[in-house]
């Protein structure tokens, strides 16, 4: 196969979900001598891309999204510790966990194999995360983003308590803040004084790049 068929095989069989073909091709751009950063972002990320879009259209659906999602976690357990080798720096770093009393995770582990597609480095701290939990990990890790996911509107107001903690601890305006899950809207994350809402995946990656790049543009060099 030439390069270009197995990038063009990578991006079809992300696309539909087919995990092992995934890895496969990954080996064998690998062996071919297709470097890790081309496979990721001449096949892998527009392929993901381009699930995210046909989602937002309707024509796919969660399963969809999950099935193409795991066919590139694949292909990122492979190429993660490859493109750490490269140097190749990460499009932002984000931390993310569902709150506490609240153990729902399909939703954000999505979320996270989109960011981690898209570029990102993420620190998963699982499900029902303390504040003090969050507090500490902002801390350790100084990411650009930490998102919290809430499934239940008995736990939404978890949000208002991260916030609050990481006021708190000094650290509310070092690190963007978004939220997400089923029940929550705009207007809730507004009211609790959230950074930014997203209702799907695909729309977390965009929010979570058009809110670093407007912060890094607002601090001067």
């Amino acid at each position: 196969m030439t390069h270009e068929e197995i990038l063009q095989g990578l991006y079809d069989f992300t696309l539909v979900g087919n995990a092992p073909e995934v890895r496969d091709l990954v080996n064998q751009g690998l062996e071919d001598g297709i470097g890790p950063e081309s496979l990721l972002y001449d096949a892998l990320i527009p392929s993901l891309e381009e699930v995210g879009a046909r989602f937002e259209r309707g024509d796919y659906f969660v399963p969809e999204m999950l099935i193409a999602a795991r066919a590139m976690q694949g292909a990122l357990d492979i190429l993660r510790p490859l493109l750490a080798e490269t140097g190749a720096k990460p499009v932002g770093t984000y931390v993310m966990g569902t709150v506490k009393g609240d153990v729902h995770d399909i939703g954000k582990n999505l979320v996270n194999i989109m960011l981690e597609g898209a570029g990102f480095t993420v620190f998963d701290l699982g499900v029902n995360v303390a504040p003090e939990t969050f507090v500490q990990q902002v801390q350790e890790h100084q990411p650009d983003v930490v998102g919290f996911s809430a499934f239940l509107t008995t736990t939404m107001p978890m949000f208002k308590a991260n916030i609050n903690a990481l006021v708190k601890a000094g650290i509310r305006d070092d690190v963007i803040v978004m939220v997400g899950g089923a029940p929550v809207t705009q207007e809730y994350a507004t009211a609790v004084g959230a950074d930014g809402y997203a209702a799907d995946a695909s729309t977390a990656v965009r929010l979570a790049k058009d809110l670093i790049a407007k912060r890094r543009a607002a601090v001067p060099a």
